[in-house]
């Protein structure tokens, strides 16, 4: 069981200041520090190549925070005809659990059905999914009906759903995912910096000129690299030159998702449950700790791309239809509503299309030293990665091999992760839930987090992953903690108004913020929480 509490320092991101870069030279920059950029460094970064990524805002603060946490193939793309998409992303599954097996949790999905030839055709659609991801014959699917179905899922609406299956998914962290990535990379020399907008690219005879500005400092600085990559999800058309092709018509089409979170105790489901709104697709019930989150919506997003879009009452409403028609016997309302996420999918646009009639699909796109990479889904990064160096190896006029291909991203040296998790909460003395939320956020790496005798801060976090966040992950503001490292916005609720103020208070010591800063960091993250909720009617 591998454990790191030894001396070598861990791997850093966020550490450089961005000014010090000001004329170096970069075989490749990233640009976009979600799980695609992220995929991209660390591919890189194996491959020998001098690395640079820069991400505007936090790392994963887009799209790589606000997914379902899934790490699947797509069962409803079977139906959308999309059978190399799935068969990639399924086999796909094997390879993140061999990477960062903390961030890759077995969960049973459970479909229900409201008759038996729905039910007889879910059964064959889900065999498809099994045998284009390779899963073995012990972990195939399982049928339920009637009394056995009951057990399984007590909650569920019994007269209506007579049957079910249930089949392997993987739960995912997405944002720690995206820093244990990034870690990875920065491990075999990559440079990661946050809180940094590129203002430039431009093409000069070995490559491009990359102009940047510091948000922090307000400092501005340039960069050169001999091929840059633009891994900037919903904002990747920003970054495409003028001349680069007809761009009477969007090349993206952004998709709204929401989820909202209730107490567990609320909507205890004891497995994922795939249900089926109004609109026959899916949307996920998953428990996570003391909660149980719902989403997704699919609804396409008027505005430009941004980090905060709205949850409104219907996309609230919308999922609450869906709970209601699988679980009437909870009665989940919007009062029970304790927080909710909204972000953008950056979907490769096909006119005429609905958002959730859309490809997943991912595309890459070339203009001279520029490679960009557009669309995809989480589950597929890894291969995304591979795609994009391969165009990067054109540029750069390189043969490009990753020689460790699933490699353990940071965290993941673990070969089991019950034992681990059960020694973890020995040596610590902690309960069933704070072990596992821990060894689920750090992996291997939680003692090397938590120190001799950490020190809480509340029931469930300590004030030592304040500093690991601060000191190795890169964190810079009270949103980067509470939103991305300690995941306590969404996951936490009941402890979320200590967290603040605590958190704050640790930051404010290491990062040397006065009252008055300390103060700005508190009510701009209170803001951003209640802004989350704005959807519910005032008493």
């Amino acid at each position: 069981m591998a454990d790191r509490t030894g001396t070598d320092a861990p791997a850093r991101i966020g550490a450089v200041a961005p000014s010090s870069l000001d004329g170096e030279r970069f075989d490749l920059v990233v640009v976009g520090g979600g799980i695609t950029g992220a995929g991209v460094a660390r591919h890189a970064a194996q491959c020998g190549l001098s690395t640079l990524l820069l991400e505007s805002a936090d790392f994963a603060a887009g799209t790589s925070s606000r997914s379902t946490k899934l790490i699947h193939g797509g069962l409803r793309y079977l139906a959308m005809g999309e059978i190399a998409l799935v068969r990639e992303a399924a086999l796909e599954r094997k390879s993140l659990l061999a990477m960062a097996p903390h961030l890759t949790e077995p969960r049973w999905m459970l479909v229900p059905a409201h008759s038996r030839l729905q039910f007889w055709k879910l059964r064959l659609g889900i065999g498809l999914y099994e045998r284009l991801g390779a899963v073995p014959p012990a972990e195939r699917h399982r049928n339920c009906r009637g009394g056995e179905l009951a057990d399984v899922e007590p909650l569920l609406d019994q007269e209506r759903l007579r049957y079910a299956c249930r089949y392997r998914e993987y739960l995912t962290d997405d944002a720690r995912l995206v820093l244990a990535t990034l870690r990875a990379a920065a491990a075999d020399g990559a440079v990661a910096c946050n809180h940094v907008r590129v203002t430039g690219v431009t093409p000069q005879g070995d490559g491009a000129r990359v102009a940047a500005v510091d948000l922090r400092s307000g400092g501005e600085f340039g960069v050169n690299a001999g091929c840059v990559v633009n891994a900037a999800g919903p904002w990747v058309e920003s970054l495409l030159p003028a001349d680069g092709g007809d761009r009477s018509a969007p090349r993206l089409h952004l998709s709204k998702g929401v989820h909202l979170v209730v107490e567990r105790a609320r909507l205890p489901v004891r497995n994922m449950v795939m249900m089926t709104a109004e609109d026959g697709r899916p949307v996920f019930a998953i428990a996570r700790g003391g909660v149980t989150y719902v989403g997704t919506t699919d609804t396409s997003h008027a505005g430009g791309p941004e980090h905060w879009p709205e949850v409104t009452a219907d996309d609230i409403a919308y999922l609450l239809r869906a709970v209601a028609g699988h679980f009437p016997a909870a009665g989940i309302g919007e009062r029970d509503i304790v927080a909710s996420w909204a972000g953008l999918r950056p979907l490769i646009n096909q006119p005429g299309k609905a958002a959730r009639e859309m490809s997943r699909r991912d595309e890459i796109w070339r203009h001279g030293p520029l490679v960009t990479v557009a669309g995809g889904k989480l589950t597929g990064f890894r291969k995304m990665a591979e795609e994009a160096m391969g165009a990067v190896g054109e540029v750069l006029g390189r043969e490009l091999s990753m020689p460790r291909p699933l490699a353990p991203v940071a965290g993941g040296e673990l070969t089991d992760v019950a034992a681990w998790t059960e020694e973890l909460g020995r040596r610590y003395q902690l309960d069933a839930r704070q072990a596992s939320r821990l060894v689920r956020l750090y992996g291997a790496e939680a003692p090397a987090v938590l120190g001799g005798q950490p020190a809480p801060l509340t029931p469930s976090t300590f004030a030592e992953e304040v500093d690991w966040a601060v000191d190795v992950e890169g964190a810079r503001t009270l949103e980067d903690v509470i939103y991305r490292r300690l995941r306590a916005a969404w996951f936490l609720p009941d402890e979320l108004e200590q967290a603040v103020d605590r958190v704050a208070a640790r930051m404010a010591g290491k990062l040397g913020w006065d009252a008055a800063t300390t103060d700005a960091e508190i009510r701009a993250v209170q803001s951003r929480l209640a802004d989350e909720l704005a959807f519910r009617p005032h008493p």
